[in-house]
Parts: C-alpha cells; sequence; structure tokens
C-alpha cells in the first residue's frame, strides 16, 4: 500500500456560516473530536480557495477517532465577504452535488440526534434494496443545506476490502 500515489480520501471541507453551529451538528454524528482547530491568517488559505484577500479563516477540523482520514473540516466563511455565496440547499439531491455516506448503527438514534442538532431538512428513512442486500438508508441537510446518506449498517464494514459489503 506504500507505493500508491493517492492516498484515501483525508477529508471534506464544508464552507459553513456558522462554525459552532456546524461542528455541534456534526458531533452529533460522531465527529466530537478535534484533528485541528484555529484561525488561519497566512494568505495562502484564501488563495489556495481561488479568493485571494479574504481572510482570516476560522477553522475546525473534526474526526470520529481512529485514523487521520475520514475527517471533516469546517470553514467558517463570512457570507458579507465572500466573493460568491452559493444559496442553501433544500430538499432532494441536485445533479451535480456530492454527498456525504455514513454508515450508523441505529438509524433512529442517530436521526434524532441530527435533528435535535438542526438538520435543515430530514424525511423519513426508506428501505433500499439491492440484489445482494437491504438496509435503512435516508438523505437529509447539515444546517447549511449539504447533503448527507446515512446507511444503517454495522460502522465495522467501512474496513472491508472488497465487495462484500
Amino acid at each position: 500500500m506504500a507505493d500508491r500515489p493517492v492516498s484515501a480520501l483525508i477529508r471534506g471541507t464544508i464552507f459553513v456560516r456558522d462554525l459552532d453551529r456546524a461542528a455541534r451538528f456534526y458531533a452529533a454524528l460522531g465527529f466530537d473530536e478535534v484533528y485541528y482547530e484555529g484561525v488561519l491568517t497566512d494568505a495562502s488559505a484564501s488563495t489556495i480557495l481561488g479568493f485571494a484577500g479574504y481572510g482570516p479563516l476560522a477553522v475546525r477540523i473534526v474526526k470520529s477517532g481512529g485514523p487521520n482520514y475520514g475527517m471533516i473540516g469546517l470553514f467558517r466563511i463570512d457570507p458579507a465577504l465572500s466573493p460568491d455565496v452559493v444559496p442553501m440547499a433544500s430538499g432532494p439531491a441536485r445533479i451535480g452535488e456530492v454527498a456525504l455516506v455514513f454508515y450508523v448503527r441505529s438509524m433512529a438514534e442517530t436521526l434524532a440526534a441530527l435533528r435535535a442538532a438542526g438538520a435543515s431538512w430530514s424525511p423519513e428513512p426508506e428501505l433500499f434494496v439491492m440484489p445482494h442486500r437491504a438496509q435503512q438508508e435516508v438523505c437529509l441537510r447539515d444546517p447549511d443545506g449539504v447533503l448527507l446518506n446515512l446507511v444503517e449498517t454495522d460502522p465495522a464494514e467501512q474496513e472491508l476490502t472488497g465487495r462484500e459489503a
């Protein structure tokens, strides 16, 4: 594995309106360990994002324990200072949109926690049927409108290496 040219997905970064609210939401999902928290003051941070001169950027990178991949970066961007503000999404998935997918042990408990933490759209789960298995799934949105997909299955299945799942 050491000779692979690309790592596993290290983190997804979400540009949020309210850092504390977003952190509470993802903590309710189990991302309650802080990998990094601080304020990025160097101009390189905003330049990499494509808008030089914006900043500083308040950042909190959270994880659910374990190795340093699969993390969620929460970057606060002040809508008043941002060069472009994407309207907050609501409702079902849209073409071109990305969903964050998580395995959860208990759909009912996880949904209750996320709804209490500010899910902005949260329909009821459905039984998703595939030729090789069936499980409860639901898509919902975080407080900033980011789409999540919850799959009720043993989170340990993330360690499988083939199509066993």
